[in-house]
């Protein structure tokens, strides 16, 4: 007889998997100033290093040794891998944090998550939506800045191969398919970023402390990536494979780091978001 009450209490035509759909969530993650401002300043990254190469000269030879950095203006290729290079470590790490931090909180602090759930939308239904739109953001964020800096570096430097430092090239189709490995891993390699800062999402209603902390946290393991005295347990932390994706952009294509790295990055993801998840389920929703 419960049963019978319960079906009858549910609305004509509720589905819970239809609240929140994929695409009305995107539409009101797109308009949001944060989100202009920052694929405004992806796009504008190319352009000053552009700036910076025509002012300083074209970059020299530290030590006698040929970095990537060194191949910046042989071709656009060349310019596009460096602007992945300068900005995987702490730049491309800001889209991820905010995307990712700001999607729950920034709810929480305008008052109107309550509203949500009332609507009625499930709160693994919320969570869900809000991620995947979250995680295509930072990809976006990601492809963005290199098809930029291929735009910017072909028209300043020419189309050509893949310059590699330690010696040879790349001919342009195989340099494009590499370029595209290092992009996938680097958003692989972020899903640790990702994953902290969804989870301080669901935890506070603060979207600035969400943020900070995923990028603080972030920091931190890069600086503790550094203690060679840790030895072999740096090998667990995900800032130590950061770049492993240099190994897509040499003659021969090397996947074991990049294999190592996406799954500690993913192990760890796949927890944090799970503690997300179940955290949100009993939290007491009362902003």
């Amino acid at each position: 007889m419960s049963t019978l009450t319960e079906r009858a209490a549910v609305a004509s035509g509720y589905r819970a998997g239809r609240t929140l759909p994929l695409r009305v969530e995107l539409v009101r993650q797109l308009k949001r100033r944060r989100t202009l401002v920052m694929g405004g300043i992806l796009a504008a990254l190319p352009v000053v290093l552009l700036i910076a190469f025509a002012v300083g000269g074209q970059p020299g030879r530290q030590n006698g040794q040929v970095t990537l950095l060194d191949t910046a203006t042989a071709s656009g290729a060349n310019f596009a891998a460096v602007n992945l290079f300068v900005s995987a470590g702490f730049l491309l790490v800001i889209p991820v944090a905010l995307f990712c931090g700001d999607t729950v909180a920034s709810e929480a602090s305008w008052s109107s998550l309550r509203y949500l759930l009332a609507a009625p939308v499930p709160r693994a239904r919320l969570l869900w939506s809000k991620l995947v739109v979250a995680l295509g953001l930072s990809l976006a964020a990601m492809v963005l800045l290199p098809l930029v800096a291929l735009a910017v570096g072909t028209v300043a430097y020419g189309w050509g191969p893949l310059q590699i430092p330690t010696g040879g090239a790349l001919d342009t189709t195989t340099a494009t398919q590499r370029l595209a490995v290092v992009i996938v891993y680097i958003f692989l390699s972020q899903l640790v970023t990702a994953g902290l800062a969804f989870w301080l999402s669901t935890k506070t209603d603060a979207p600035l402390g969400a943020v900070g902390g995923a990028v603080g946290l972030t920091i931190v393991g890069n600086v503790l990536d550094q203690v060679t005295a840790l030895g072999d347990w740096r090998d667990f932390l995900p800032a130590h494979w950061q770049y492993a994706w240099a190994d897509a952009v040499q003659p021969h294509l090397e996947w074991s780091g990049m294999i190592q790295g996406t799954a500690v990055s993913i192990t760890y993801a796949l927890v944090l978001f799970a503690l997300a998840f179940r955290g949100f389920a009993r939290k007491d929703i009362v902003s």
